[in-house]
């Protein structure tokens, strides 16, 4: 008795040890890398906007430009954009790949049961395997045997290097690398509605533009007409005038196309037909709202790509860990429990002391000799690793980048926009003058073709100069996180695990 209760005492303490050493986990521990370091933004210095903006709390970026449409739109991108919804899915399955490894770190149990008929020659003994996995032999004689049997088995690879809680932290970040992908996927579709609207709602004030000059042109053609009737001027006047018509009315069939591209571009960004999308016209708006681009550190908190490359990090410094348990033996315990009888045909003689069958064990492992594969995929880990701190860091330094390119583009656009609009003014002056003195036979029409030609010119880089201003506007947004967070990777509606 007593050496039945020190055989359970030992096999306690066992796993009771096992358990305690599993604490621990091989490999490195998580920090993250240092990133580039930026004190301020180099392009926001000395610069204030003309109309800053700020958005407000618990609304979505897009509301500081106050557009009720551009809302509407911007919300069936949430639910309708199929790339969105893929992303959306491979988040999901990352989720679910933290549960599978998490798994391992339970036994594994099963149950069975079984009913076999036998028979042979005389003298002649079988092998045969019971429904708990145990293998009895037999004498089978020259008659038919039955055996019946039920039972259980359990398997449990205990954790003893934290293998499989490295896994599961690769996986965990994984998950979170993956929800921050969803993010940025979703900002870059909103990103790219906005500015395709911009630009739809830019073609649009081009073609009015070009409307008003085929007006003007026109009236500036029937001046030659009545010119060349009153014998002041020729024919070539006439052609000349009919040349510039028709070549800014070919010019507004044009932008028709670009509008019409842009529609079809915003209606498969809210994941509809273009058929079924129809914008209607509207205005052109000239106010651009500047977002303050703040300290350049809170950027590796503000911005989803960011956070995925820093969480792909993470990932690959726990497959660090995973490599090197493969330098320690594994242990397994195995157990197994049931009841086999051949004596009688019946199952309900089945379940008694006399039928029972168990078995308990551990079993430890290691690899000996592998031709050097554990060192190279310790080598391999480690390298995966320095390419995610690498690229990690390179994705910072691009985000820097990116906000100061746009915040330059938007100081520069602001300051030319306001000499074109002068260059405007002056050019519809010098159009005025110049036509008052063909009519009055001073200047030849060429002279007047010139001045309508700068006119609509300027008029045009004056419009491209502002949709420019508000594209970068909205990629401004873009490039500092449009108000998404990284402690939004923690949010139980994520539904990323914990640790």
């Amino acid at each position: 008795m007593m050496s039945n209760n020190s055989s359970l005492a030992r096999l306690v303490f066992s796993i009771a040890v096992c358990v305690a050493l599993s604490a621990c986990a091989i490999g490195p521990n998580y920090h993250r890398p240092a990133a580039p370091p930026n004190s301020s933004y180099k392009e926001d210095q000395g610069w204030k906007p003309a109309s800053p903006g700020e958005i407000e709390a618990n609304k979505p970026w897009w509301s500081i430009y106050n557009d009720p449409l551009l809302d509407s739109l911007e919300q069936q991108v949430e639910v309708s954009n199929q790339t969105l919804k893929a992303d959306e899915a491979a988040y999901r399955a990352a989720v679910q790949a933290v549960a599978v490894d998490r798994g391992s770190l339970f036994p594994s149990l099963g149950v069975s049961a079984s009913s076999t008929t036998s028979g042979g020659g005389g003298g002649v003994s079988q092998a045969i395997s019971t429904g708990s996995g145990t293998a009895i032999t037999t004498g089978v004689g020259n008659r038919k045997r039955i055996t019946n049997s039920v039972g259980a088995t359990g398997t449990w690879s205990i954790d003893v290097w934290g293998r499989i809680r490295r896994l599961v932290e690769s996986d965990v970040a994984k998950a979170q690398a993956s929800a921050a992908d969803v993010a940025a996927a979703r900002l870059s579709a909103q990103i790219t509605l906005a500015e395709d609207y911009f630009q739809l709602r830019a073609a649009e004030e081009q073609g009015r533009l070009y409307q008003t000059d085929i007006e003007d042109f026109k009236n500036a053609l029937k001046i030659t007409q009545n010119q060349v009737k009153a014998g002041i001027t020729t024919l070539a006047d006439v052609y000349a005038a009919e040349t510039q018509v028709e070549s800014t009315e070919a010019a507004a069939v044009n932008v028709e196309l670009t509008r019409a591209k842009f529609e079809h571009a915003i209606a498969v960004l809210t994941g509809k037909a273009p058929s079924e999308l129809t914008i209607p016209d509207g205005a052109f708006t000239t106010v651009v709202p500047v977002v303050p681009a703040g300290v350049p550190s809170t950027l590796l908190e503000r911005r989803p790509d960011i956070a995925a490359a820093e969480r792909s990090v993470a990932s690959a410094n726990a497959l660090v860990g995973v490599a090197e348990t493969a330098w320690f033996p594994s242990l397994t315990l195995t157990g197994s429990a049931g009841y086999t009888d051949s004596a009688s045909s019946l199952f309900s003689n089945l379940i008694r002391s006399s039928n029972s069958l168990w078995s308990f064990g551990p079993s430890v492992a290691e690899n000996v000799f592998n031709g050097g594969a554990t060192l190279a995929q310790t080598r391999e880990a480690r390298a995966n690793y320095d390419e995610a701190v690498a690229t990690y860091r390179q994705t910072v330094l691009t985000a820097f980048q990116s906000v100061e390119d746009d915040l330059v583009s938007l100081r520069v656009l602001e300051h030319q926009g306001l000499l074109q609009q002068t260059a405007v003014k002056d050019a519809r002056l010098s159009e005025g003058l110049i036509l008052n003195q063909y009519k009055s036979g001073i200047v030849a029409y060429s002279s007047v073709i010139t001045a309508q030609t700068t006119r609509l010119a300027d008029e045009i880089s004056l419009l491209s100069i502002q949709s420019q201003a508000l594209v970068s506007s909205v990629d401004l947004i873009s490039q500092l996180g449009g108000g998404w967070d990284a402690s939004q990777l923690d949010r139980k509606d994520r539904g990323v695990p914990a640790q």
